[in-house]
């Protein structure tokens, strides 16, 4: 399975195979929550967005920031990762992407750790490329590198 990215048709929140799954996707470092793939994690879960507002909120006590992984437990076999890779929100002003992707690399190096420890398979939209702004052709070798090359399975879902 090493080196592989397998893509689907569906939604991530409705991670498809056996065995224990990390529904993985990218958060801002401003505390939102409220629009793109985490919409439909809140739909599913109430969980990762209460975790990701508390760790927002208790930030000075924590390692909230660029790059950092929570992973918050939904369901016996199910796990969702809330990866800080995307600075600030796009707004009608903003010039530039929020994506940042050393932040990605970083977040998915963690979360590599986790799925091997974990003997998860992990799931996920094409992360960094919604809301945030960036280009799947730069974000794709860094999920080959930190977790199919690991022999971690990955499925990425479009919708």
């Amino acid at each position: 399975m090493g080196g592989r990215v397998e893509y689907v048709q569906g939604d991530a929140t409705a991670p498809q195979g056996k065995g224990v799954k990390i529904v993985a996707h990218v958060c801002n470092d401003l505390g939102g929550w409220g629009k793109g793939f985490v919409v439909a994690v809140s739909r599913r879960w109430a969980e990762p967005e209460a975790a990701y507002r508390r760790w927002h909120r208790e930030r000075a006590g924590n390692d909230f920031g660029l790059g950092a992984v929570q992973l918050v437990q939904v369901e016996r076999y199910v796990w969702v990762a809330n990866m800080i890779g995307q600075r600030g929100m796009r707004t009608a002003r903003s010039t530039g992407v929020p994506v940042r992707y050393e932040a990605i690399d970083t977040a998915l190096a963690t979360l590599g750790d986790h799925a091997l420890r974990l003997g998860a398979s992990v799931h996920m939209p094409r992360i960094g490329c919604g809301l945030a702004g960036g280009r799947w052709e730069r974000v794709e070798p860094l999920v080959v590198a930190r977790l199919a090359e690991r022999s971690v399975a990955v499925t990425v879902y479009d919708r």
